[in-house]
């Protein structure tokens, strides 16, 4: 289980983050959603110790996770990555094995082999010697997803996964997700997008700044939580009815 208690995170002295707590079971599929601005992006390196805290801590199976930062793999917004970086597909998903071979050491069969099944899980071994910046963003998207699975991670934190992919890739990445709970990993999924897809999480945590709901999809989505975390009531139709809007987070 992940834990997270009291994390408080300022930045240029303004507060990103206030008093956040949740808890996130193993086997689950957490969305992360609010506005833009709301702390998304903070609270996963805050997780991860990338950035510093003023208050709070981070357990995962009741220990520090920064002392167990081998179990988790963490996938960055697309903007992160420098895609003229003179890599191949192979070679991105490769790095996941670092720790477990070295970096000084030729990786094993068995590296090879995780490799290769990661690629194929996502559909992109046939590609593996193509330069990453020469894919499309949604192919880009799915190799980092591979990289995650290669790493062979119990705690995944992705980072809007799902930018600039078509419906093809976000069907094929959910069936890898569900693929990976069965397994009894957590993942956390920073949404940039929400509407009906939002039914395919176990739980939601509503951020701005502060946490603002945690629950099921039909207890967070509610027009009272919208208001307050958007601070306008938005014109959504009942989330029964899926929620499909516009509205971005």
């Amino acid at each position: 289980m992940l834990q997270v208690q009291h994390l408080t995170v300022n930045y240029r002295r303004l507060q990103a983050l206030d008093d956040i707590g949740f808890r996130l079971p193993s086997g689950s599929l957490v969305g992360l959603i609010g506005p833009n601005g709301a702390g998304k992006s903070t609270l996963i390196k805050a997780l991860l110790g990338l950035i510093p805290t003023q208050a709070g801590q981070v357990l995962y199976r009741n220990k520090p996770l920064k002392q167990q930062l081998r179990r988790v793999a963490y996938v960055p917004q697309r903007s992160q990555i420098d895609w003229d970086y003179p890599i191949t597909v192979w070679n991105v998903v490769m790095m996941a094995r670092t720790p477990h071979t070295g970096w000084f050491r030729s990786p094993s069969r068995q590296s090879r082999d995780i490799v290769r099944d990661s690629l194929q899980r996502v559909e992109m071994l046939d590609l593996r010697d193509r330069p990453i910046g020469s894919l499309s963003g949604g192919q880009q998207q799915r190799v980092f997803l591979a990289r995650a699975i290669a790493q062979q991670a119990d705690l995944l934190l992705l980072d809007e996964p799902l930018a600039a992919v078509d419906k093809k890739t976000e069907a094929l990445i959910f069936q890898i997700y569900d693929e990976l709970k069965a397994q009894g990993k957590t993942l956390l999924v920073s949404c940039h997008e929400w509407g009906g897809i939002l039914n395919h999480y176990d739980q939601l945590l509503l951020l701005n700044q502060r946490l603002i709901a945690h629950g099921s999809p039909t207890e967070v989505m509610t027009q009272k939580n919208i208001q307050v975390a958007y601070g306008i009531p938005p014109a959504l139709p009942h989330f029964h009815d899926s929620l499909e809007s516009n509205f971005f987070c």
